[in-house]
């Protein structure tokens, strides 16, 4: 599951820019030269493990020779005093690296840790649980990745890795057919088209139009049943809107194939985890 280097090193050195600045002038004050030590990072509550996979290049940004041994996978979870990490380098490098570290595993294992009581809560059922473009700017590589550690799937990346045409497109050209006829027209052939509903009308329309999958959005329980039975396999069916841990199972037992949620993301709350420097070396 994880990221390639590519795609998330120069948001890790922007990341430690943020902080450092033009210097930490509280190591730089110190007689730290030449030091080395480890850091061990340490889990204060129950979590997912999320996060871990990026420390080895965030820390290599401050010191080459670093070594990070992650002692859990991203997924694990974690029990509350637990060792989730261990950092070898330079001293001023954990110095300047401690916090970003920090924010950035309690930020995405916090992410984990709802995804995964979420997606326990419709274990058994046919709907997978995906996110959403609802990310924070900046993190939105790191907290889908989060998402998958938690186990459950990416919805589209951005705007330009998949066709989703939303009530805001529809209005601009006056229909549902209008908007799939205009897509189907110039999109790739390779490109699946997925169109967001507000109504079993606008169902119908898509349906005839020959999309492949189709948004229920903020239908009620009642409505998504009466979609499952007019859709009948012609498209793929996904619910979103308003979905939280108390009323996703009822939404998956309706028989959609997907439910599409932003609360994994915008609800998370950090988890607590630390690092301590328990070993300096000359």
């Amino acid at each position: 599951m994880r990221t390639h280097p590519v795609s998330y090193r120069k948001a890790l050195e922007g990341f430690l820019k943020e902080d450092i600045g033009m210097g930490d002038i509280t190591t730089l004050s110190l007689n730290l030269e030449g030091k080395k030590g480890t850091g061990i990072i340490r889990a204060k509550e129950p979590l997912v493990a999320a996060g871990l996979v990026f420390l080895s290049d965030l820390f290599r940004l401050l010191d080459p020779e670093a070594k990070v041994k992650p002692l859990v996978p991203d997924g694990a979870e974690v029990e509350r005093g637990q060792e989730m990490a261990r950092v070898e380098a330079t001293i001023d490098a954990l110095l300047m690296g401690e916090r970003t570290a920090l924010n950035l595993i309690q930020r995405l294992s916090g992410i984990a840790t709802l995804t995964k009581e979420m997606v326990k809560r419709i274990q058994g059922l046919k709907a997978q649980l995906v996110d959403t473009r609802k990310t924070t700017p900046g993190l939105r590589l790191f907290e889908k990745y989060a998402v998958r550690v938690g186990g459950a799937k990416n919805h589209r990346l951005g705007l330009y890795d998949a066709i989703m045409i939303k009530d805001n497109h529809i209005r601009a050209v006056g229909s549902v057919r209008e908007a799939i006829r205009q897509v189907k027209g110039k999109a790739p052939y390779t490109a699946k088209i997925e169109v967001e509903v507000k109504d079993l009308n606008q169902l119908e329309e898509a349906l005839s139009a020959g999309v492949d999958i189709v948004l229920l959005d903020n239908m009620s329980i009642e409505e998504i049943k009466r979609a499952v039975e007019m859709a009948k396999g012609r498209a793929i069916l996904e619910a979103s809107g308003g979905v939280t841990p108390k009323n996703i199972r009822e939404i998956a037992e309706t028989g959609v194939d997907y439910i599409s949620c932003g609360f994994i993301v915008h609800h998370a709350v950090w988890k607590d985890i630390n690092m301590k420097i328990e070993e300096v070396r000359p």
